[in-house]
């Protein structure tokens, strides 16, 4: 699934919220976008889940901040 989070104030430490999110799923890609304000991350993590990690990585994250995207698959790894 891919979620993105919107940012409030400074940007929280990318490698804190990787480190926390792959503990639970390996895979895990994340980036900022270009402005410092929504953090794209594709996981495997539920909703739940990636809130947890957020918090625990430091990264104050309401409910609201976050949102799941569409599915953007584009079937090259046949699944």
């Amino acid at each position: 699934m891919q979620f993105q989070l919107q940012v409030d104030g400074h940007s929280p430490d990318l490698a804190a919220i990787e480190f926390a999110i792959a503990a639970l799923d390996p895979a895990i890609l994340l980036d900022l976008d270009p402005f410092g304000r929504t953090i794209r991350i594709s996981t495997s993590l539920t909703d739940t889940e990636l809130l947890a990690c957020l918090r625990l990585a430091g990264a104050p994250a309401a409910p609201e901040q976050l949102t799941r995207l569409p599915s953007q698959c584009c079937g090259g790894c046949g699944g």
